[in-house]
């Protein structure tokens, strides 16, 4: 190290914290990156698993995220959320939700019956009668979309009737309004060729793909690299110029 200058503390503290800082930012990064392709792994496997009851898998420690089930229940018809969620096409549509009442059990489990698509016009579409009476659903157990910030706060509260809508499905919300505990995951129903709902679920990562995180995660590890860089270059011990030693020997 004859050739580096030794660093001021405080150069060094700054240094070793910025370093540890974006190198801890960049490990998070690739946490996050093996979490979601660990979720789609799961995804991809309950879509051609078995269907099990979901009396047991929902009692499971883990929740049975992901299970393929079949519950029976009852439809609270008169409940019904919608999501005002316009990706499935440029017509615009929604997103239809309703609470399943399931035998001798105080929770609901919410059901998405899946996307209707708008007509163009601004209005919501029509929403087609459910079943009355007890009625026997199969699809995947899954994560409720996910909630952002809500400008005027909960949407549900300043609604008087049904069907509400809302812009971020909010099950703590929902349950709320509902005044009845919900599950921790829905169910999305099964396609259904004689159905109007379009039901193509899949997890949404598109705006933040496993392969962002490990960019994001390079880029971190970059920076962590690139201060270590900055202070050893800070610190090297500058060659005398060929000028200055001139200078020095005239004075000789």
């Amino acid at each position: 190290m004859s050739g580096f200058r030794r660093p001021s503390w405080w150069a060094l503290l700054l240094t070793v914290a910025g370093a540890l800082l974006f190198v801890r930012l960049g490990v998070w990064q690739l946490h996050r990156a093996d979490f979601k392709e660990s979720l789609l792994r799961r995804y991809a496997a309950a879509a051609a698993a078995p269907v099990q009851d979901f009396s047991q898998r929902s009692s499971s420690p883990d929740g049975a995220m992901f299970a393929r089930v079949r519950v029976h229940g009852r439809y609270l018809a008169d409940r019904l959320y919608l999501l005002d969620n316009p990706k499935h096409d440029g017509m615009g549509g929604v997103e239809v939700f309703v609470p399943l009442a399931l035998h001798d059990e105080s929770k609901l489990l919410l059901v998405d019956l899946g996307f209707l698509p708008g007509n163009g016009n601004g209005k919501q579409p029509q929403l087609p009668p459910l079943p009355e009476g007890e009625v026997t659903l199969q699809g995947l157990y899954v994560p409720p979309p996910p909630v952002g910030f809500e400008m005027g706060g909960n949407a549900l509260t300043q609604q008087s009737s049904w069907p509400k809508t809302t812009i971020f499905l909010d099950t703590g919300e929902v349950s709320r309004d509902l005044g009845r505990p919900l599950y921790p995951h829905l169910l999305a129903l099964d396609a259904d060729p004689a159905s109007i709902y379009v039901r193509v679920h899949t997890l949404d990562f598109s705006s933040m793909p496993p392969a962002r995180h490990r960019a994001y995660a390079f880029q971190w590890f970059t920076f962590a690299l690139a201060a270590v860089v900055i202070l050893l270059v800070l610190h090297r011990k500058r060659k005398p110029r060929k000028s200055d030693s001139a200078k020095v020997d005239d004075v000789r």
